[in-house]
């Protein structure tokens, strides 16, 4: 999120393929919490669905960062593989242009919202807000 961010404030837009799609993503910090509960528990599952609270889509996630730094970040839908050629050209390694492009087509679709809760409950408190998690990443 860090480099996305401050890459997009640059650039004045953020890219992707996900569409509309929500994507329930939570901060590090979260998921750091979550592994040291779940390093602690006597009995737990074999594995965990962890989700932020609240979904949002990479335009909200544009205007966030937009409302943050006072100028304006568009959403550039891309194409799937117009995505990963972009990230490619950015410098990313194949491999993880083709992860990141697959995974933003499957966003598309729904394959990133989860409204289960389950990390929050892990955690004992409600997932870190985006508002939060963007100013954290313009800040660092």
């Amino acid at each position: 999120m860090i480099e996305a961010a401050k890459s997009a404030v640059q650039i004045k837009k953020t890219i992707g393929a996900a569409a509309d799609g929500k994507i329930s993503l939570a901060a590090r910090a979260d998921y750091a919490a979550a592994a040291a509960v779940a390093l602690t528990m006597s009995e737990a599952p074999a594995s965990f669905e962890l989700a932020g609270d609240t979904a949002w889509t990479l335009s909200v996630l544009a205007a966030e960062i937009s409302r943050q730094v006072g100028k304006t970040i568009d959403y550039a839908d891309m194409t799937e593989i117009d995505f990963k050629t972009a990230l490619i050209a950015a410098g990313l390694p194949d491999d993880l242009a083709d992860l990141l492009a697959d995974a933003d087509a499957k966003a598309a679709n729904g394959a990133l919202f989860d409204e289960s809760g389950a990390l929050s409950r892990l955690i004992g408190r409600p997932t870190t807000p985006v508002a939060q998690t963007v100013h954290e990443a313009l800040n660092a």
